[in-house]
């Protein structure tokens, strides 16, 4: 069965860049995507509320099926640790071929993604992606970043997609920075992803003249931020998790914007 896959390492992978005594590369062993799911769990589950099954409670990791066949970006604090200690940002990569594995990508439990499928190039799914509160800062944001630019050179990736969250599940809450999203940031209809019926929520939830659109982006979470600085877009509709005690868009960023910000960084990297 798909679900009992077990986890391996990236077989190839564009070795580490480094910032300080931070780095960022792919897991190299089943310890260090251990060590990722463990953060994920702390971040997702002990700080931001998810409700974990008997299974997530007893192992205190964040697991799902998707995990044995996706890359893990990780960023390691080398003043901690040069392997499993050191994980202190991860990404979770699907490549079109790893999704095939299991016969899905994970955005498809919530969102119609046929678009995205039918896209004429190599596509990757985004995910899971969260950093330990003690690195929260630009540092990290940016080696992320630069990781994900190298994955896209090194796999020729041509459209990156997955689901940004807001927190909480209150879409009143929520309106302000839902509405700045659908109004300002919506994908064309060629890359649009679409939340499936019977999960689509209305991101229009007050009227877009009434915003401060500057106040709406800045306070906005830095994930989300990061996507829209690369040019990126989202999708139409949200998605209430209630497991994950999230609110969440879609996501949607043509690679070449990536790449033109991030290379020159990875490439003096190289030298």
């Amino acid at each position: 069965m798909a679900d009992h896959l077990t986890a391996e390492p990236a077989a190839i992978g564009f070795g580490e860049l480094r910032g300080g005594h931070l780095g960022v590369r792919l897991a190299s062993n089943a310890a260090e995507i251990d060590a990722a799911q463990a953060l994920r769990y702390r971040v997702f589950y002990d700080e931001m509320g998810a409700i974990p099954s008997p299974e997530a409670l007893a192992s205190k990791r964040d697991v799902d099926a998707f995990d044995a066949v996706a890359d893990h970006l990780l960023v390691v604090d080398h003043q901690l640790g040069d392997g499993p200690d050191g994980v202190v940002g991860c990404y979770r990569l699907i490549r079109r071929a790893a999704a095939d594995r299991l016969g899905r990508f994970y955005s498809a439990d919530e969102y119609d993604i046929s678009k995205m499928l039918s896209f004429p190039g190599e596509v990757l799914e985004l995910g899971r992606s969260c950093v330990d509160p003690g690195h929260r800062g630009r540092a990290t944001m940016q080696l992320l970043w630069r990781g994900i630019a190298a994955y896209v050179a090194l796999y020729k990736i041509d459209l990156m997609f997955g689901c940004a969250s807001l927190p909480g599940t209150d879409t009143d809450l929520n309106a302000q920075h839902l509405t700045y999203l659908y109004a300002n940031h919506l994908a064309p209809s060629e890359i649009c992803p679409r939340a499936l019926p019977e999960r689509y929520v209305d991101m229009r939830r007050m009227d877009p003249t009434k915003l401060d659109n500057r106040r709406a982006l800045a306070s906005l979470p830095p994930l989300v931020k990061g996507y829209l600085r690369l040019g990126g877009f989202v999708g139409d509709g949200a998605v209430i998790d209630h497991q994950f005690n999230t609110t969440d868009v879609a996501v949607v960023v043509k690679t070449e914007l990536v790449t033109e910000k991030y290379m020159r960084h990875y490439e003096r990297g190289q030298d």
